[in-house]
């Protein structure tokens, strides 16, 4: 049974590059009153990049 999750996400840039950093904090428990039991602390993540809409420049002509 998953307790408790907690997600950071901080943002940052170095020179033309950024940074995308996640910080997940989560714990799991796990009970059995006969045989095994496994308490997971996998994460399935996606990272989409989005995609930037261009804006078209109009010029007066004048």
């Amino acid at each position: 049974m998953l307790q408790q999750s907690k997600v950071k996400t901080f943002k940052y840039r170095v020179g033309k590059n950024k940074y995308l950093v996640i910080k997940i904090y989560q714990s799991a428990t796990a009970k059995a009153v006969h045989g095994n039991a496994l308490a997971s602390n996998a994460i399935n993540l996606k990272i989409f990049k989005a995609i930037q809409k261009r804006r078209k420049k109009r010029y007066l002509q004048g």
